[in-house]
């Protein structure tokens, strides 16, 4: 049985859009039974006409709800109005049969119970079980954390005769763990987002909010290095220079997975786990400044993130500040 917390700590769960009551001149009728994927268009709409998601955002929920939508075909074929608690329950037990981490598991659970709130907005359904299931608790597994001095390896390791673009994944390496920014955040950097005198960037994070990250001396001279000496010849053949920040040997914007990929062959490179990611580096921002006496408060501004609860994971890890604390303080430390 799948142990449960609160669906309020749930860290990719969005505010629903608040209707009065359904739209106008919806074709949606509570006695058509059809297949879910019948409203997947109309929900994915939804989400970015007036739930103001990001496109990575929807294309998750996209991808766990035909997750879902394929497994009730492969298993059950039930319609949206006979979707029950067993139901759900048992796909659940599919996800984690299937190895998908806990955070997955709780995202996927996420994506559902918008989709049957969405069907309620639309007075498809008048109630849903999906509320009935709490989110999992295994989605709090502790995030796994670089030390500082494999942080130090991991951004020295481009170089220049064996990597091609070495400044520039310096620089992409340096902006990360300077800044905790997501890798979405710091592909949709442009030249025009960063000034390098007052050393902040402004980011476009989930839900096209921005906010204004610092940068360290060591992101500012590896970012300086790179406009100066490396992007010039990269964007030369590019049809025009659309202004990214961080661009592909074509001339063009970066993208996220060629982010991934070369983070990884860079930790493969210095040791640090085949399990390392660009949000690794993240990780080891907040839980480098918790250690140093930043406030969680402060912290949360930093990482762009709507609920306290999300930022309280990395209190769990911060082992080294709490065990000084204690030493100095306790009377028989």
């Amino acid at each position: 049985m799948l142990s449960s917390l609160p669906e309020s700590s749930h860290p990719a769960k969005h505010n629903m859009a608040k209707r009065k009551q359904p739209p106008a001149g919806s074709t949606f009728k509570g006695g058509d039974f059809q297949n879910p994927a019948t409203w997947l268009p109309g929900f994915l709409h939804y989400l970015e006409a007036e739930c103001g998601m990001s496109s990575n955002t929807i294309s998750a929920y996209r991808r766990d709800l035909q997750k879902f939508f394929l497994w009730n075909t492969n298993h059950h074929k039930k319609t949206v109005h006979q979707v029950d608690i067993t139901t759900l329950t048992e796909f659940l037990d599919f996800l984690q049969k299937s190895d998908l981490a806990g955070s997955s598991i709780a995202r996927n659970l996420a994506a559902i119970r918008m989709f049957f709130r969405y069907l309620m907005l639309e007075s498809v359904l008048t109630e849903s079980t999906v509320d009935l299931i709490s989110s999992p608790k295994l989605w709090q597994r502790l995030p796994k954390v670089l030390s500082p001095d494999m942080v130090n390896e991991l951004l020295g390791s481009p170089v220049g005769s064996i990597d091609r673009y070495a400044r520039r994944d310096k620089a992409i390496l340096a902006v990360m763990y300077a800044t905790g920014c997501r890798v979405s955040e710091v592909t949709g950097l442009k030249i025009a987002d960063v000034n390098l005198e007052e050393r902040y960037a402004r980011c476009t994070g989930k839900g096209n909010k921005q906010r204004l990250v610092s940068l360290t001396p060591t992101a500012v001279d590896a970012i300086v290095t790179y406009l100066n000496l490396e992007r010039p010849d990269m964007v030369a053949n590019a049809v025009t220079d659309e202004g990214w920040m961080f661009v592909s040997r074509s001339g063009r914007r970066i993208g996220r997975e060629a982010v991934w990929e070369l983070v990884q062959r860079y930790a493969a490179r210095t040791g640090c786990g085949a399990d390392v990611s660009p949000h690794t580096l993240r990780h080891s921002f907040a839980t480098h400044l918790l250690a140093g006496g930043a406030d969680i408060r402060a912290l949360q501004e930093m990482l762009g993130h709507a609920s306290i609860r999300t930022t309280q994971i990395y209190t769990h890890v911060d082992h080294t500040r709490l065990k000084n604390v204690h030493q100095k303080c306790h009377p028989r430390g």
